[in-house]
C-alpha cells in the first residue's frame, strides 16, 4: 500500500516538473505529455537553427582568414622610392629557402646596386635593403614585380593584374 502511494507521489512530482518545463496549463497526463513533446520539438528546431548559424559563422571566419592571408601575401614585397633612383626594399616570406640568391640576381638584372642590406632567416626570411638604380627612371612597380617573380609569387601577381584588366 505504501508503495502505491509513493509511486503516485513520484508520478505527480514528475508530471508537475514536466508541466512547469513545458509551460502546460493542463492537469491531464496526455495533455502534459503532448505539450512536452511539442516543447522538445521546438527545442530541437531551435538547436538546428543555432547549428546552422554557427556553421555560417565558421564559413565567414574561414573566408575572412583566407582574404586576410591573401592581403598579407601581397605585402611580401614593399618597395619605396626615397629619391630618384634610390629605393628602400623590404621582402618578407614565411618560407626560408634560397630567396637571397634569387633576389640578388633580380637586383643585378635591373641594374640595382645594393648599398646597405639586413637579412634575417630566423622565422622565415626577411630582407631590408637600400638599392640605387643606374637608370634613374626605374619605377617601384617594376622592382616589385621583378622581386615577386624572383621569390616565386610572380605567377599569382601576373594573374591578378590580368584579371583587373
Amino acid at each position: 500500500m505504501a508503495c502505491r502511494v509513493q509511486k503516485r507521489i513520484s508520478t505527480r512530482r514528475k508530471l508537475h516538473i514536466l508541466r512547469t518545463l513545458s509551460n502546460s496549463n493542463s492537469a491531464k497526463r496526455t495533455s502534459i505529455a503532448k505539450s512536452t513533446v511539442l516543447y522538445i520539438y521546438k527545442l530541437k528546431v531551435a538547436l538546428e537553427t543555432v547549428k546552422r548559424e554557427y556553421e555560417n559563422l565558421l564559413a565567414t571566419r574561414r573566408e575572412y582568414l583566407k582574404l586576410l592571408n591573401h592581403v598579407q601575401e601581397k605585402e611580401n614585397v614593399k618597395v619605396e622610392k626615397v629619391m630618384a633612383g634610390t629605393f628602400v626594399v623590404r621582402v618578407t616570406c614565411d618560407e626560408g629557402g634560397d630567396k637571397l640568391v634569387s633576389i640578388l640576381e633580380a637586383f643585378d638584372e635591373m641594374c640595382l646596386n645594393v648599398e646597405q642590406a639586413k637579412v634575417c632567416c630566423e622565422n622565415g626570411f626577411s630582407l631590408e635593403a637600400i638599392a640605387v638604380a643606374e637608370d634613374k627612371t626605374l619605377d617601384p612597380r617594376d622592382v616589385t614585380e621583378s622581386l615577386l617573380k624572383a621569390i616565386g609569387f610572380g605567377n599569382q601577381s601576373a594573374e591578378k593584374d590580368s584579371a583587373k584588366d
